[in-house]
């Protein structure tokens, strides 16, 4: 979850590795730090966020080779001390670490009694004296870190420098993303493509097992048993403007504001006009294979989860084939039953969520037929399973997922769509679905277009100490991601339940001070959800309804109206506004939008 920047070449390396690090913040910001060499190691590192980093780098901070790092707290409170790079005793090896060091404290125990001497309370400086020893017996960096990491059992994205070898730099990478940057006779490594836009679209991802030692004039890759290995540059479609606030006073609204077009890039190219089908070539699948799936399973982790539900629902609707999501988390810890006619989907906007990706690696160990749905081209996920579909929502730098969580709800309409067509699903239905579809993009403009009266509601309700959701069968996921991005950016405690179940326990918490946002779509289950609005009425709480129409007056205080769309795809509608809810309270409340207290965007450990 933390973020690993990395330059060697003719420039001075501090600016490229502060600039880096700002792009890579979203993945962690409890402190910073940096390294370069210049006839020794040059050492800043600070409590806080990148820009407390930059405030105390002095000018003359040369050195053309570094190293540099964005925490995540795992191992230690967040300090000076704590924060990355770390050294061995001698200051010698710098090393900058995502992940962690399973037997950390195994092997800090064995180098102690060798004489090391600790100073932080991380794992990662068990690395630092680990390379250390061997290194100096060595006259190869590559090597002493290949032999060091032998030892280590864990996660881990490294990036590795000796202040006696001023010319290279050695990579790593076991279940924590590493990506190469190829320049003009120099060379860059991040954790995060978003870190080298702006030097490089040409780029390597190395696999789990392997390492590179980088140079300014190029590099080579190897893996732990010293098998050279071959590796082609992918060209990155994003670029340095991806990334910027563009006008916007956060990333967040930017993100929650581009998904008109976000939208309209996940769909582009998808829709067939002749048979009313999506085209995924990318799922691998022939009709013969899809016809031959009795269940689908999908796995993901927080919003990618909840956009998994909205899938399990679309797959069952459109394509009748019985379907549900689960927890990755949960899934490959409960020895799940793989079976050979269930398809697997695996949800993830970076791709290197590591839960979800190490369930994919179960049942890939397993036989089960794994497919992606992914926003980033070239990630773990990506290439680890048979087939998928890329988002192409373009970059997300907030924290809190809103236009990656959208587009991943239209991706599994698509395959709804194109799974329902091979089997039973009518021509006329699928021409309502792909017209749907195709309505999406304008309609999301419009919920977008009363952003600033979703803020007067989000300053009313903002104030109160918890709120619940609730929403039935196709709205129980929307209001599930409603009470996620409430919780994870305002800090407003957030609970979702499915309106039925209120009564069998939760209704005993409502009251005037614990208001209820509903989610209530104009389709075949209104009335029940309209009854449910009068049982919480009748209990003195507040209700904020999320609906299609404005209901009697004595069942709702305030109501956001969503255009309508097909049954089936309301659910992706509805959740734009309680994006905008949350956004606008957090504002309110006067959080960190972007960067939310102990979050990360990237969750790269367990």
């Amino acid at each position: 979850m933390c973020g690993i920047v990395a330059y060697i070449g003719p420039k001075d390396a501090a600016p490229i590795l502060l600039e880096g690090l700002q792009r890579l913040e979203y993945r962690g910001y409890d402190s910073a730090g940096l390294v370069v060499n210049n006839k020794g190691l040059k050492v800043r590192k600070v409590k806080g966020r990148v820009a407390d980093l930059a405030a105390a780098v002095p000018a003359r901070f040369k050195g053309g080779l570094g190293i540099g790092h964005t925490r995540w707290a795992t191992h230690g409170v967040p300090n000076d001390v704590n924060a990355h790079p770390h050294l061995d005793t001698k200051e010698r090896i710098a090393v900058v670490h995502n992940g962690i060091i399973e037997n950390a404290d195994e092997l800090r125990a064995k180098l102690i009694a060798d004489g090391a001497v600790f100073v932080s309370e991380t794992d990662t400086e068990v690395l630092a004296h680990l390379i250390a020893r061997i290194v100096q017996d060595s006259d190869s960096l590559e090597e002493a870190v290949r032999e060091a990491l032998k030892s280590v059992v864990g996660t881990y994205g490294i990036a590795v420098m000796d202040a006696e070898r001023g010319s290279e730099i050695v990579v790593a990478r076991n279940g924590s993303p590493i990506v190469i940057g190829i320049g003009e006779k120099e060379m860059f490594c991040a954790s995060d493509v978003a870190a080298l836009v702006r030097y490089t679209r040409q780029v390597v991802h190395l696999e789990d097992g392997e390492l590179a030692v980088l140079k300014a004039d190029g590099f080579h890759t190897f893996t732990m048993d010293a098998r050279v290995t071959s590796k082609e540059p992918l060209t990155v479609d994003w670029d340095a403007g991806h990334y910027d606030t563009g006008g916007f006073e956060h990333y967040l609204l930017k993100e929650i504001s581009d998904q008109p077009e976000s939208v309209a890039r996940t769909l582009r190219g998808r829709l067939d006009d002749r048979f009313h089908i999506a085209h995924l070539g990318g799922l691998n699948l022939d009709p013969r294979e899809t016809r031959a799936f009795r269940r689908v399973k999908i796995i993901g982790c927080g919003s990618a989860y909840y956009a998994g539900q909205i899938g399990a629902q679309l797959i069952e609707e459109l394509a009748r084939i019985p379907a549900d999501a689960e927890p990755a988390s949960e899934f490959r810890y409960r020895s799940p039953v793989v079976e050979h006619d269930t398809l697997y989907v695996a949800v993830s906007q970076s791709g290197e969520t590591y839960d979800t990706l190490a369930a994919v690696q179960e049942l890939k160990r397993k036989g089960g037929r794994v497919l992606g749905v992914v926003n980033a081209v070239g990630s773990a996920i990506a290439r680890e399973v048979d087939g998928g579909v890329y988002l192409h929502a373009g970059p997300e730098v907030s924290v809190a997922s809103t236009k990656a969580f959208t587009s991943t709800a239209v991706a599994f309409a698509l395959i709804a769509l194109h799974f329902g067509r091979v089997r039973d699903l009518s021509p006329s239905d699928g021409r309502r679905i792909a017209d749907g579809l195709r309505r999406l993009p304008e309609q999301i403009e419009r919920i977008v277009e009363q952003s600033d009266a979703i803020a007067a509601l989000a300053r009313k309700y903002a104030p109160h100490p918890g709120m619940m959701f609730v929403g039935r069968v196709r709205g129980y996921p929307v209001a599930r991601e409603g009470a996620q991005k409430l919780k994870e950016i305002s800090y407003v405690h957030a609970e979702a339940y499915p309106a039925s179940e209120l009564k069998h326990g939760p209704l005993a918490l409502i009251g005037p001070d614990m208001p209820t946002v509903a989610v209530v779509p104009d389709d075949e289950l209104l009335d029940k959800n309209l009854t449910t609005l009068g049982e919480i009425r009748a209990r003195g709480g507040k209700v904020l309804m999320i609906g299609h129409r404005e209901p009697d007056a004595k069942l709702a205080d305030d109501v956001i109206v969503v255009p309508k769309n097909e049954v089936e795809l309301d659910p992706i509608l509805l959740g734009i506004p309680l994006q905008l809810f949350a956004y606008h309270a957090a504002v309110a409340l006067e959080r960190d939008v972007d960067k939310p207290r102990n979050l990360a965007k990237s969750v790269t450990v367990e």
